[in-house]
């Protein structure tokens, strides 16, 4: 390739860092995509972008003979589109090839859960003598009892639960504010949490601060500190999947299901604005139909 020509994917990396703001890993994907491309075109020897999609194409099927994923060769797509684009912009180009290339279709990913068994060994691992232990049975058990999303639990106010009631007040997606309903034994961790950690906690900092879930500092705990301790606590239960404050949001919805519980029930505790977005949990739980009839039917 030409000085010109790496200058040109310098200089359009600068611009998507600079001027569209975007993340550094989204940059560094973008430079290693483009790297790729320019390693096939080395060995191609062609000299200049190519404006002929057939090699587009070429470099794609190359990808899928070397067994990339699709949807590694889609982020590939996407960002000769972006850098495409940009060529064009700069009146460095005038065809762009990209026009007749398609995105392979991504492969349906049903989304991890956890068996009933799996759950219980999680839970069971935090050291409840503990003050950190404690807290994090806590965080597990209300995770578990209203599939809430890990940003909405360390965003949870003290004032956003209702004991009287058994429900707390989420704030959600887009600030929409709903109430989610928990169990009196998700309750029992958190009242147990709130007498022996969190208030002594504060009263011995001699701060006061309105999150429910609080680090060692007696301030807002983060998404790092639970996804953290959700890796340590599956390491220690032995369970091989790769578990994320995710997994039990996912796992909620599924038990739920296979229980008999209602799809649009199920959707508003979950806070979706789209039912296709909850549909998804069918499929799991159909799964687990076909499996107890393996395992039940006599001549299955």
């Amino acid at each position: 390739m030409k000085k010109n020509n790496l200058d040109q994917v310098a200089d359009f990396l600068r611009f998507c860092s600079l001027e569209r703001g975007l993340s550094k890993n989204t940059v560094d994907s973008y430079q290693l995509d483009l790297n790729q491309f320019i390693e096939y075109l080395v060995k191609e020897k062609i000299t200049d972008w190519p404006e002929d999609p057939l090699i587009i194409d070429s470099y794609l099927a190359k990808q899928r003979d070397e067994g990339k994923k699709t949807s590694t060769i889609s982020r590939g797509i996407t960002t000769l589109r972006r850098f495409y684009r940009y060529l064009l912009r700069q009146h460095i180009l005038v065809v762009d090839p990209l026009i007749q290339i398609d995105t392979p279709k991504q492969e349906k990913r049903l989304p991890l859960a956890l068996s009933q068994k799996e759950v219980e060994q999680l839970l069971a691992q935090p050291d409840i003598k503990t003050t950190t232990g404690l807290r994090d049975r806590a965080i597990l058990e209300l995770l578990y009892a209203t599939g809430m999303r890990v940003s909405e639990l360390i965003n949870l106010k003290e004032a956003d639960l209702h004991t009287d009631l058994k429900i707390i007040r989420v704030l959600g997606k887009g600030s929409k504010e709903r109430l989610v309903p928990v169990t009196d034994f998700a309750l029992s961790w958190l009242d147990r949490y709130l007498k022996n950690v969190r208030d002594p906690a504060l009263l011995k900092k001699g701060v006061a601060c309105d999150f429910l879930f609080l680090n060692n500092r007696a301030g807002q705990l983060t998404r790092q500190a639970v996804w953290q301790s959700i890796k340590k606590y599956s390491k220690l239960a032995k369970i091989d999947k790769d578990i994320t404050p995710h997994t039990l949001r996912h796992t909620f919805a599924t038990h739920l299901l296979e229980n008999g519980a209602d799809l649009r029930v199920v959707q508003e505790i979950l806070g979706h604005s789209d039912i296709s977005t909850t549909q998804i949990y069918t499929n799991l739980s159909q799964k687990h139909i076909f499996d107890v009839y393996q395992k039940t039917h006599p001549r299955a």
